[in-house]
């Protein structure tokens, strides 16, 4: 462990603040795309990405509609969201390393607005898990839809 992460560890009470502080702070990518930790919770974890222009995909017409956000956005959180909830359920959550085996994304229909992205963990074993997440995105109205589910397969490197 780093001398960075072990007093970063002792700054903060929250899991939940000590993940964002890492993300605003050590994953650039991220950041950039604006992800925020909402909840964390054992076996769950909820992450959203605000909608930005920057994440959608270009129009090729002047229809007056909001862009759709790219569909890599919504894979990332199920990525994102998925790995780092398998961490809620180790003994010693900073502990291991967490690698993505494999991801399985279905994309449901376009995602037009903010996005948030819950996992759940289906299985923390002793060196493979697995998260199930649903990504949710605002409407232009205003309704909250489900945009893509997913599920990833996660190999735990545990310290010894």
């Amino acid at each position: 462990m780093t001398e960075d992460f072990e007093t970063a560890v002792r700054e903060f009470d929250d899991l939940r603040e000590l993940v964002q502080y890492f993300i605003d702070e050590h994953h650039e990518f991220l950041s950039w795309i604006g992800t925020t930790v909402d909840h964390v919770d054992d076996g769950t974890m909820t992450m959203s990405v605000p909608y930005d222009e920057k994440l959608t995909n270009t129009r090729l017409n002047d229809t007056g509609e909001r862009a759709d956000i790219h569909g890599g956005i919504a894979a990332t959180l199920i990525d994102t969201t998925g790995g780092l909830g398998l961490r809620t359920e180790l003994e010693d959550p900073f502990g291991a390393h967490i690698a993505t085996i494999n991801l399985n994304v279905n994309y449901l229909r376009p995602a037009t607005g903010d996005l948030s992205a819950t996992a759940t963990v289906i299985r923390a074993g002793g060196s493979v898990g697995v998260s199930e997440v649903t990504v949710e995105s605002t409407t232009p109205d205003g309704e909250t839809r489900e945009v893509a589910t997913g599920q990833g397969a996660y190999r735990i490197f545990r310290s010894e």
